[in-house]
């Protein structure tokens, strides 16, 4: 497969969760002193628990970075720091988060309108093959007649 690979520019969203019994539904990673990505003190969502808040509401992905908490920005805290304001953050929980980055494929258009070129070589495949059995049969049945005449 040819073409090159691009990250689009990472998308900012608000979400607004509410604490369900298993919490907010998601673990985290990093701070200040346990960075997750290099040279990043950023919090990362590291898991994202089923049927719990977060996978509930299905906006927030596993690898996003929590910008915010309620309002509270998330730079250069320490990770306990960080848990200690989402524990306290109450029942509804308002989060800035941004999304991982996504690599998306910049590939050549396909030389066929419908993008299926396994079925033109499938027929190809078929008729080499049927011709060889044809060849086969012919020299098969023609064989004696052939060693006569050398």
């Amino acid at each position: 497969m040819n073409g090159s690979a691009m990250y689009t520019a990472p998308i900012v969203l608000d979400i607004k969760l509410k604490r369900g019994p298993q919490g907010l539904g998601f673990n985290i990673v990093g701070g200040l002193d346990q960075q997750y990505v290099l040279n990043d003190s950023g919090i990362y969502v590291a898991k994202i628990k089923q049927n719990g808040a977060a996978a509930l509401d299905g906006r927030l992905q596993e690898g996003d970075k929590i910008l915010a908490i309620n309002g509270h920005k998330l730079e250069h805290l320490s990770h306990s720091a960080a848990v200690e304001l989402f524990t306290s953050a109450g029942e509804d929980v308002q989060l800035r988060v941004q999304q991982r980055p996504t690599m998306v494929m910049n590939v050549p258009p396909s030389p066929r309108p419908d993008g299926d070129s396994s079925v033109s070589s499938l027929v190809i495949l078929v008729a080499v093959l049927g011709a060889a059995a044809a060849v086969t049969v012919l020299y098969m049945r023609f064989q004696p007649q052939l060693r006569r005449h050398f």
